[in-house]
């Protein structure tokens, strides 16, 4: 959990961040434009597991005109998987790969008067890097390379948080909203039974928590520690647009206060 002190208070406060512009062509953005007005980052596909040049302009734009900070989102090229196969990439070809997609957005974030927040890795390597130090040196590597000045996600308590920091890099602990945990703290696997949480209200209530008291209960029923900066939404749902405007609700009436994590990490 994360706090600050506004007007002499101490306060929970929190970025809310979505995965974006993951679609192709005419069939793109989605509930993107909506789902914009409630959270505070963007984590924008780069190409290699969803998105393409045209998509990932005007979601530059749709996040420049609602003030949210954009973040590149690389992934593994593997756009029939969308990402979330696993692959054995050396961290040599992890380092290439992430340079080259944090290149690439960082090219329209600019060209559209914008500066580039953070850096977010997608699905399957998002997950290899979160258990394997080697890997995560090497994307912490690549994005310290590009701008030191950039924020890494990482799982809390994965290798890539702990790779980012001892690299020099800012580092933001993520937690997610519709995903179990197990009992070490990853994520349960989507190829398990109970991966995803389904039910909006256990969905909040499960983020409230780990806000306010840095803890989840894992989904073998006992409570683990977690460090909360920022939340992970999914904005590729049927209910993406109605849950982000719950959750954004629920943690207003919590008194948990929603900012960028630029503006406070």
């Amino acid at each position: 959990m994360d706090e600050m002190v506004i007007r002499g208070e101490i306060v929970h406060v929190i970025d809310i961040n979505c995965d974006m512009g993951e679609s192709f062509g005419e069939y793109q953005l989605g509930a993107d434009a909506e789902v914009l007005a409630y959270v505070t980052s963007a984590n924008i596909a780069c190409g290699f597991h969803a998105g393409d040049p045209g998509t990932m302009k005007k979601t530059v734009r749709l996040a420049l005109e609602q003030k949210v900070g954009i973040g590149a989102h690389p992934g593994l090229p593997d756009l029939v998987g969308f990402g979330r196969r696993e692959m054995k990439v050396s961290p040599d070809e992890a380092y290439d790969l992430v340079v080259y997609q944090i290149g690439a957005l960082e090219a329209f974030v600019r060209s559209e008067g914008g500066k580039l927040q953070h850096v977010k890795p997608h699905g399957a390597l998002f997950n290899m890097a979160s258990v394997d130090y080697t890997l995560s040196r090497a994307i912490a590597e690549a994005v310290y390379k590009v701008d030191p000045g950039l924020i890494l996600f990482g799982l809390s308590g994965s290798q890539l948080v702990k790779a980012g920091k001892e690299i020099g890099l800012k580092t933001a602990s993520e937690v997610f909203s519709d995903r179990t945990y197990q009992q070490d703290g990853s994520l349960t696997s989507r190829r398990k039974e109970g991966a995803l949480i389904e039910n909006p209200r256990e969905a909040i209530r499960q983020v409230v928590r780990m806000v306010k008291e840095g803890k989840v209960t894992s989904i073998q029923g006992a409570d683990i520690d977690i460090c909360a900066h920022t939340v992970c939404i999914h904005g590729d749902g049927v209910n993406a647009l109605r849950f982000a405007e719950q959750i954004n609700k629920t943690l207003l009436q919590e008194d948990i206060v929603i900012k960028r994590i630029g503006e406070f990490l």
